[in-house]
């Protein structure tokens, strides 16, 4: 791993999610809801809930990070599982942090692509080896990343 590293900080987490939204907001998409992968996403699944006006929030528990770059083989759903039934025919926009493989994205994304109208993934930062290229990127970077919320 290399010593580059992106550093994101609170007042600039703000400006980049209410840069997503507004990415999102331009293309014409109107998600029904917005379904955070867990833990990363939350944050930028709650701003972009406020800043798009959606208020139907769900979360998607998602184990594959163990530590800094270090990773399960396989992403692992953890429950509790949404139920399809509350995504059913839904405009679904998926929130994380970042799309580094890409598997845990895929994972959610293939999760919920059988059931909704739409799905479409939104993440602050992407990584050029990424499995799954994201509708919305705030930054795409090869470095690791210091989101405020997990670091010291």
């Amino acid at each position: 791993m290399t010593e580059d590293r992106e550093v994101l900080d609170w007042a600039t987490f703000g400006s980049a999610s209410r840069e997503l939204a507004g990415q999102v907001s331009a293309d014409g998409f109107q998600p029904d809801l917005i379904l955070a992968i867990a833990r990363g996403g939350l944050f930028l699944a709650g701003a972009l809930g406020y800043a798009l006006e959606v208020k139907n929030l769900h979360v998607m528990n998602v184990e594959f990070y163990t530590g800094v770059d270090e990773r399960l083989d396989m992403p692992v759903m953890l429950p509790p599982v949404p139920q399809v039934v509350d995504l059913a025919g839904a405009r679904v926009l998926i929130a994380d942090d970042v799309a580094d493989t890409g598997a845990t994205l895929k994972l959610v994304h293939d999760f919920c692509a059988d059931h909704v109208a739409e799905v479409r993934c939104a993440v602050l930062y992407e990584k050029p080896h990424t499995r799954v290229r994201c509708e919305y990127v705030w930054k795409r970077t090869n470095s690791w990343i210091n989101f405020p919320w997990s670091s010291d």
